[in-house]
């Protein structure tokens, strides 16, 4: 006996259920192509992931509830499971709806809610109590949802006791680096410990600050059998025999030594399935780290700005490494027409930073606006002259110009319907090497979760795909160019140790004490934490960016504005 599985991997759009329903309705007939005898979809598929406080309001439940029913409707002789924001007895459920033949025959709910991190579920749901599989013409899968599978006495060990052939894991699984390591190695784990094959189904695209990587993937006999593309919708198919867990049962008796405590009920479906061997599945390949990095951030900039309701975006070029990124990244999101570039000189600015700024402008084809900023800082300080008379010149004046550059941003924002694209780096943010209201001006920032030594990297990667970034960026010491012969790292120390040290604070949760064992310079990192410490107020006004370490600021780390504790 043979299941028929279609692992549907698609990009929802937050709470806009009628294009969710669309691209639902348009897999499954990708599928019938295929003739699959079982479709699955994501955790929250039909909601969006990241539906936040959305799952309070009566209103926004009813409708994920409207329209699975919708969908059903559409159903023939293939069982659909898709992930859905369910209703019972006034409690609120991060379920999986069931769908045979016109009708909703069943929901899953999940069992654990993550509370860490990224996660807030246990706010806005309640936890599963019924243990619940599907029994297709005596092929039994079981069905549980993300958080579940990381439980090893969750409801999927206790279904493998019952004597499932198959188990399905729907998932909403924010990418972060590593990440799909993390979970292949998982959910091989899991099915080594329970003798059944394994596929694990996941969302793709950005949603706010997350990104969702897909690279769905299935295993059986302790490997990876098929694994579907990384930061792209996918349709994957794969046949999967009863004998795959048979097999392992046979040979391997050790489920029988455990006792079931639980009451299991079955979704019985009837079915003819077939013994059609075909579809043996294909392994997409890993991504390098700097092409892994660069797709996620791209994935992230893509959707938020075009699920925001905007197609055009604004960045403001320096003739630095973040921007020159930056500005690639949005070409590649949006195309050249889509992407200005702007360019905002000072008395302090070099000419070389003008001309790679330029040249970087011509590789990519993007329109280049050009602006002089000394006369309205000349009007500023006239203005000020008075009140400033006793006092000398300090960072006032630095953070002024980069004030004016964030008006005259802001201003193009309005007037021609873009986003403004900020380009702060994580190293920066950490620090509060930024400056509020000026350069950290934006809608988004594609770089804020990632390192200063890591730009680099993934800039010379992306080059070597078309040489579009200046060689002489790449070289020249970072600067913001505010007044002369300032170089980041005359402020703010070298970044291959700071980037170590905020690892460590931010990523590591390490002590001072601890940190100690690996940088020599107290009075460095007495500094570095301070910088941390007290640029918390800066971070919470930042605009968002995507995750991409494994613990970013924002939702990752929480931290009062009026902290004393290093």
């Amino acid at each position: 006996m043979n299941l028929r599985v279609a692992i549907c991997q698609i990009n929802s759009k937050i709470g806009d259920f009628e294009y969710n329903m669309k691209k639902i309705l348009e897999f499954i007939e990708k599928a019938r192509e295929y003739n699959a005898d079982l479709i699955v979809f994501p955790e929250l598929a039909l909601t969006g992931y990241l539906i936040e406080d959305l799952a309070l309001r009566p209103s926004f439940v009813k409708e994920s509830i409207k329209t699975l029913k919708k969908i059903s409707e559409y159903v023939n002789n293939e069982v659909i499971i898709i992930g859905f924001v369910n209703e019972k007895n006034g409690f609120i459920y991060n379920s999986a709806g069931i769908l045979y033949k016109g009708e909703i025959i069943g929901t899953i709910e999940k069992f654990h809610l993550p509370n860490y991190l990224t996660f807030d579920e246990k706010r806005i749901f309640k936890e599963g109590s019924e243990y619940k599989i599907l029994n297709i013409s005596g092929y039994r899968v079981g069905v549980v949802i993300c958080q579940d599978i990381w439980h090893p006495d969750g409801p999927l060990r206790k279904y493998s006791i019952y004597g499932i052939d198959l188990g399905i894991v729907i998932n909403g699984s924010p990418y972060h680096v590593s990440k799909q390591e993390e979970r292949e190695h998982l959910i091989i784990s899991r099915n080594i410990d329970n003798l059944i094959p394994i596929v694990y189904v996941n969302l793709v695209g950005g949603e706010d600050d997350l990104v969702f990587d897909g690279r769905s993937f299935v295993v059986n006999d302790g490997k990876v059998i098929s694994r579907a593309k990384a930061f792209e919708e996918d349709l994957m198919i794969i046949d999967i025999p009863k004998s795959y867990s048979l097999k392992s049962k046979i040979h391997q008796n050790r489920l029988n030594e455990h006792k079931l405590d639980v009451e299991i009920k079955e979704i019985f479906i009837n079915k003819e399935l077939k013994n059609n061997f075909q579809f043996l599945g294909f392994v997409n390949g890993n991504l390098s780290f700097e092409e892994e990095v660069y797709k996620a951030i791209l994935t992230g900039l893509r959707d938020y700005v075009l699920k925001s309701g905007f197609n055009k975006v604004i960045v403001g070029i320096s003739g630095g490494i973040d921007s020159a990124l930056t500005t690639v990244l949005c070409v590649d999101a949006f195309g050249n027409d889509n992407v200005i570039g702007v360019w905002m000189s000072s008395k302090y600015n070099k000419l070389e930073s003008y001309e790679d700024a330029k040249i970087l402008s011509r590789n990519l084809k993007i329109e280049f606006l050009e602006f002089n900023i000394d006369k309205i800082f000349d009007s500023y300080i006239l203005e000020l002259k008075k009140s400033f008379k006793n006092y000398s010149e300090d960072k006032t004046e630095e953070n002024l110009q980069s004030r004016i550059r964030g008006n005259i941003l802001m201003s193009l924002s309005n007037k021609f319907n873009a986003l403004v694209i900020s380009t702060g780096n994580k190293s920066e943010y950490a620090v509060g090497y930024a400056t509020l209201y000026g350069d950290m001006v934006g809608a988004y920032a594609p770089l804020k979760d990632v390192y200063k030594t890591w730009i680099y990297r993934i800039a010379k990667w992306r080059n070597e795909k078309n040489n579009v970034i200046p060689q002489r960026i790449f070289k020249k010491r970072p600067s913001a160019e505010l007044r002369e012969n300032q170089y980041d790292e005359d402020e703010i120390g070298s970044y291959e140790i700071l980037d170590e040290i905020i690892r460590m604070v931010v990523e590591d949760d390490l002590s001072k004490e601890e940190i100690l064992k690996f940088v020599n310079d107290e009075s460095y990192l007495n500094k570095v934490l301070e910088m941390i410490r007290k640029n918390e107020f800066k971070r919470k006004q930042s605009p968002i960016g995507p995750k991409i370490t494994k613990r970013a600021f924002y939702r990752d780390r929480r931290y009062p504005n009026t902290n004393v504790f290093l």
